[in-house]
């Protein structure tokens, strides 16, 4: 597998890396992860204390049908929350589809783009080029998430990859894109990524696990999102066995402990 260095995280190695979901979208799916400017500062120290080890930043709901938002306006909210962490010792992602909120946020200490669109713009993976940054990508042919089948999801990481190779980027984190990012995706085309997940370790590129309280958690247990930690835990833990590399999570000290639990299963 191909490793690298985030900073000072080493990403590939056996140990999975937690990402905690620092969410400034007050549109967001899950309304009890928002987080106001204000309390911007707090929550990240919280977070990092808990055992985060990335801060992923988000200033817009990529949820299917959340209210639009301007790049005009996501670009501030991310500056406002970046200028909030200035000085701070954090390992921060940008998770935008926009070249232009990741170039306001160079301004500050940045580390990864988190971009779900697979590099569908190429004016994107310029900016990410040119500042030297690792990606996470997303499977996305045409747009964010709009793989369906297994099938579907390796065309779309083919098709990925081909893009960031084109923009001479290597340091990626491969997101298969678990979620309803298009309406036509079912709860079933997510669990059957889940009991393959392992098969994507073929790309032999570091694997994200992104399932933090998402609906096909909600259709089988029938809980709304603030009701999807148990079974958010249980996909995490099988997904760690599989072969995930970094854990994108709300619940940082669950997670933090389900990564410990389950490393200690497999190398004691």
């Amino acid at each position: 597998m191909r490793t690298f260095h985030i900073r000072d995280i080493h990403v590939g190695r056996q140990h999975p890396v937690l990402m905690g979901v620092l969410n400034i979208s007050p549109e967001s799916f899950y309304t009890g992860s928002y987080v106001p400017v204000t309390a911007v500062h707090e929550a990240a120290g919280k977070m990092f204390d808990e055992g985060a080890e990335i801060l992923d930043i988000g200033a817009r709901s990529t949820a299917p049908g959340s209210p639009p938002l301007s790049v005009y306006e996501e670009t501030a909210r991310m500056k406002e929350c970046l200028a909030e962490l200035q000085g701070e010792d954090y390992v921060i992602s940008i998770d935008t589809v926009h070249p232009q909120v990741l170039d306001a946020a160079l301004r500050f200490d940045i580390s990864l783009a988190n971009d779900i669109s697979g590099l569908c713009n190429p004016e994107l993976g310029k900016v990410i080029n040119d500042a030297g940054l690792p990606v996470i990508l997303m499977a996305s042919g045409k747009s964010p998430g709009d793989a369906r089948s297994l099938a579907d999801t390796h065309n779309s990481i083919e098709k990925v990859l081909n893009r960031a190779h084109e923009c001479q980027i290597f340091d990626i984190i491969l997101d298969p894109g678990i979620g309803k990012w298009v309406p036509d995706r079912t709860a079933e085309n997510d669990w059957e990524l889940c009991r393959h997940f392992h098969e994507l370790t073929a790309y032999n590129l570091p694997l994200l696990a992104a399932v933090s309280r998402k609906s096909f958690i909600g259709e089988l247990t029938g809980q709304p999102p603030a009701g999807r930690l148990a079974g958010t835990l249980a996909v995490t833990s099988r997904l760690i066995m599989e072969g995930a590399s970094v854990i994108r999570a709300h619940d940082i000290p669950e997670t933090r402990d389900v990564i410990r639990s389950v490393m200690h299963l497999v190398s004691p």
